[in-house]
């Protein structure tokens, strides 16, 4: 997994419905990001062609549509995941823990956008 700025688009699965985008940092086995709602922190480690960690989400901004309602309702979540990387490209599963009982998985794609 090389350092850079990269894409991120999220979409829950499990029947839930669900789905972000934003920008991740990844430096160094650290991983900073956010979007117009949420922001996160985290770590990762790298294997061969693998790479998995944990991160930590919390809402910055209320959503504008009173209709929609925040799969996490405004609590920080915690999230576990693995996946792979190829060049510019990652994809990952992983499970986040909302209210510590309820669990939600998620793939994520992710696309490195410029090195830093």
């Amino acid at each position: 997994m090389k350092n850079g700025l990269y894409s991120i688009h999220i979409h829950m699965l499990d029947g839930v419905r669900g789905r972000d985008s934003g920008v991740l940092i990844l430096r160094d086995g650290v991983l900073l990001g956010g979007g117009p709602y949420f922001w996160s922190r985290g770590s990762y480690t790298v294997g061969n062609g693998t790479w998995k960690g944990e991160l930590a989400t919390n809402q910055h901004s209320p959503f504008d549509d009173a209709f929609v309602r925040p799969l996490f309702g405004g609590q920080e979540v915690t999230s576990g995941f693995c996946g792979t990387f190829s060049d510019d490209e990652a994809e990952v599963f992983g499970t986040v823990l909302v209210a510590g009982h309820r669990s939600l998985s998620f793939r994520a794609t992710l696309k490195r956008l410029v090195e830093i």
